[in-house]
């Protein structure tokens, strides 16, 4: 067997996602399961290099699981020959700038997203990493879940017949924090930094459309900042800048139409924190994170509309549940997997900068919609 060392400068592991699902739930997973088996008896084994701001965060974090190397030098760990791949979980407002120093200085990117606050910085960078030769990918891990995933079988497997419209609800209630504390970093209902649910779902929301039924071609959408007032992590009050809600048309290439809802002030009544309902000529389904289920034309039963009558039937009950038919990984490990494979063996890889730039001009788009009370043809973006 033949180890093959990656070092992977990982900047933004002192926050939430950084370190629960990149390096906990991902690289030391890969470790721990022994490397990524490449083939061929050769393995990759993920060395991560933890940089941050904060010396004493990263010191823990590195302590806790057993890793050596930790900096508040960014600078210094991009000039490092045997950094290979840079990847950014920052706050949005500070990526586009440390993944332009990473390009310049030849390393392979892998970032979370927004890839930067506007679509000119998005296009910037898939630009700039295209004309250095690197490889570059952005995380899309909705797309892995095993909900998605059963989806994705029945769409593939033409359940759905022609596919109608997809409606998808997601959010749950974060805490203001005065009370009780809040879910969500301050950060994220600031606009200044960054913050906004458009910003943060509608990324989600292009690539999980494009993926599963097609891509968006216009956007019709209205937000609000359902709570205008916040406390932050000190417990101090600040003004809500951000929107947390919004509420989107979106026009698909072949059709269907799909309505999402997203939003940070609304309690779940609802299987899971995300559904998707899909609706075809030939069947429907309602797929979650984990679930999904379906409902074949065949077995769709005639409901009769009698308001004065109490319903006698449940639902719930007359839909099928989709079975797994395999094991899932994590979402964010199996996407892990594939760039890791893409950076040292050279398979192919989609969900790149330009990718990542798709989910940018959704999100302007979208606000935009929302300021001018109309509707955006999205146009299809290239570099």
């Amino acid at each position: 067997m033949t180890r093959r060392t990656v070092r992977i400068a990982m900047n933004g592991v002192t926050g939430r996602m950084g370190y629960r699902q990149h390096l906990v739930r991902s690289l030391l997973a890969i470790r721990e399961q022994g490397g990524l088996d490449l083939g061929d008896g050769d393995v990759l084994w993920p060395e991560p290099v933890l940089v941050g701001r904060r010396e004493h965060a990263l010191r823990e974090i590195a302590d806790r699981h057993g890793l050596a190397d930790v900096s508040t030098d960014l600078d210094a760990v991009l000039a490092d020959d045997s950094i290979d791949i840079y990847f950014d979980a920052q706050v949005t407002s500070a990526r586009a700038c440390a993944i332009k120093q990473a390009v310049a200085a030849g390393k392979h990117i892998y970032t979370e997203k927004p890839t930067a606050t506007d679509l000119a910085g998005a296009l910037e960078l898939a630009r700039l990493a295209d004309a250095a030769g690197i490889k570059h990918g952005v995380v899309q891990d909705k797309i892995f879940l095993p909900g998605m995933l059963k989806l994705k079988r029945l769409v593939d497997g033409g359940f759905f017949g022609e596919i109608l419209s997809v409606r998808g609800e997601f959010g749950y209630w974060v805490f203001e924090g005065d009370w009780q504390e809040a879910q969500r970093p301050s950060w994220n209902y600031r606009a200044e930094d960054g913050g906004g649910i458009v910003v943060d779902m509608f990324p989600h929301w292009e690539y999980v459309l494009r993926e599963l039924f097609g891509r968006v071609t216009s956007v019709t959408a209205q937000v609000a900042t359902h709570i205008p007032r916040r406390w932050d992590e000190r417990g101090k009050p600040y003004a809500a800048t951000a929107d947390d809600s919004a509420y989107a048309i979106f026009q698909l290439e072949g059709g269907a139409v799909a309505q999402i809802n997203s939003s940070w002030a609304v309690r779940v009544m609802r299987d899971e924190l995300v559904e998707f309902q899909v609706d075809g000529t030939h069947g429907s389904a309602i797929a979650g994170l984990r679930r999904c289920r379906a409902q074949h034309r065949s077995a769709t039963p005639k409901p009769v509309w009698n308001p004065d009558l109490p319903a006698t039937e449940c639902f719930r009950d007359q839909w099928q549940e989709v079975p797994d038919n395999g094991e899932f990984e994590n979402a964010f490990k199996a996407q892990w997997e594939l760039f890791l494979r893409h950076v040292v063996l050279g398979e192919p890889y989609h969900r790149d900068l330009l990718a990542g730039a798709r989910g940018v001009q959704l999100a302007e788009l979208g606000l935009k919609s929302s300021a001018e009370g109309r509707r955006f043809e999205v146009p299809e973006l290239s570099l």
